[in-house]
């Protein structure tokens, strides 16, 4: 039996960011994948969108590593040459009743931490996006999209180099953990 200090089940965006801070860290990492590649399960279905933090409830945990893990993907992405976009969204209210949930939403965002909302009239949402029919809008210029089988790719290179090895078509039957690692 060989034993090593981690095994990350899953080739996925979530199963490699982990196995990259593993191996970065001088830990023997071995990720598994049953598949014969990386992200193909859920990662392959993901928006690809890199969320500002806007919905969570102000203050919680979530919301808290959103925000942070939003500013941690951009600068990842920009160092890397990772395509992304901060191309900003509106969310808009079609009525007048709209409007405080907007200003509700404004309000968690900032209680949030989150950067670059800006309430709109219709009028001023409309000019900058004419495609729009609102009575108001959020702006959040800090909501965005990112090339997410780039950034996978990334995470396993960053893996590999740091010493981490994946184990493609490698479905996982049985094991059993010790305090000095996995035993497979």
């Amino acid at each position: 039996m060989e034993k090593v200090d981690c095994i990350v089940i899953g080739a996925g965006v979530v199963g490699l960011a982990i196995a990259r801070a593993l191996a970065q860290r001088g830990l023997e990492t071995v990720v598994i994948e049953s598949e014969p590649a990386i992200g193909t399960g859920i990662s392959s279905r993901n928006s690809e969108v890199v969320h500002a933090g806007i919905y969570y409830p102000p203050n919680s945990l979530k919301a808290q590593l959103c925000v942070r893990g939003r500013d941690l993907l951009y600068d990842y992405c920009e160092a890397r040459g990772i395509a992304h976009a901060r191309c900003g969204k509106f969310i808009v209210a079609t009525s007048t009743q709209q409007i405080a949930l907007l200003e509700d939403l404004h309000m968690a965002g900032r209680n949030n931490g989150v950067d670059g909302l800006e309430m709109l009239s219709g009028t001023h949402a409309c000019k900058s996006e004419p495609q729009l029919s609102c009575v108001a809008a959020l702006h959040s210029s800090s909501t965005g999209i990112v090339d997410s089988h780039a950034f996978m790719l990334s995470l396993q290179a960053d893996c590999e180099a740091a010493g981490g090895v994946l184990a493609f078509a490698s479905p996982v039957i049985a094991g059993s953990s010790s305090t000095n690692g996995i035993t497979l």
